[in-house]
Formats: C-alpha cells, sequence, structure tokens
C-alpha cells in the first residue's frame, strides 16, 4: 500500500508595519511635501490623512493639471511647475497641529489606477525668541 506523507505548512506573517516617507518642519516656517507624476497632465488633490479608495478624504487643494481650483485655507500653495508635473504641496506657517499624514492622489483614467501616495508630516515646535 502506497502511504502519502502530509506535510502541514506552518506560515507566520508578522502584523504588517507601513512606513511613509517623513517630511519634517519647524512651526512658524513654510514645508513642503514632494509630489511629482509622470504621463499626461491630469487632475490631482491633496489631502489630510492616508490616501482612501476615492478623492483625497479631507480635502486641502486640488488642480485640473494647469491651475489650482480648490484651495481650503490660503497656507497651502502648489509652488511647483504644476504643468510640468512638480505638485508638492507647501504649507506656509506651519502648525504643530498640522503633523500627520497627507495622501498626494494623482488622477489617472481607469478604474483604480489613480497614483496614491501617502507623506507623514513632523512638525516641531519653533524656537522661542525673547
Amino acid at each position: 500500500p502506497m502511504m502519502l506523507k502530509m506535510h502541514i505548512l506552518n506560515l507566520q506573517t508578522q502584523a504588517g508595519v507601513t512606513a511613509y516617507r517623513r517630511v519634517t518642519g519647524v512651526a512658524g516656517r513654510s514645508v513642503t511635501l514632494p509630489c511629482y507624476y509622470n504621463g499626461e497632465v491630469t487632475s490631482m488633490c491633496w489631502g489630510r490623512g492616508s490616501c482612501p479608495w476615492f478623492d483625497c478624504g479631507t480635502n486641502i487643494i486640488w488642480t485640473d493639471g494647469f491651475r489650482v481650483t480648490y484651495r481650503r485655507d490660503g497656507r497651502y500653495q502648489l509652488n511647483g511647475n504644476i504643468p510640468g508635473r512638480d505638485v508638492s504641496l507647501t504649507i506656509n506657517n506651519a502648525a504643530v497641529s498640522d503633523t500627520g499624514l497627507y495622501c498626494c492622489r494623482i488622477e489617472v483614467r481607469g478604474w483604480f489606477n489613480d497614483i496614491k501616495t501617502t507623506l507623514e508630516l513632523k512638525v516641531n515646535p519653533g524656537e522661542l525668541i525673547f
């Protein structure tokens, strides 16, 4: 009689840990979160929090690929060459409360093709001057 040996494979998985690219700034100064893309000029948005399935969550700024079409607050700027695909977010007069995750979402035609990048911003208190 033929004997079958069964091997039980014990798979151990570690809890997934996601590390985001971190950008550090100082309160009271400007800080820039980098975001670039290739391909055809397209619309994009920045939002607070990690990138959701659609849109940018809590929207900060939108562009149609050529100019800013929505800005939640005047502190938020896209100072790069937007049609040149530099959509880096600059936060003027950064505050410690700006610390957290930010989503840069580039809209790409088709289902679930968007390019999503989540960055972590840490704003440290500025120096006190007396």
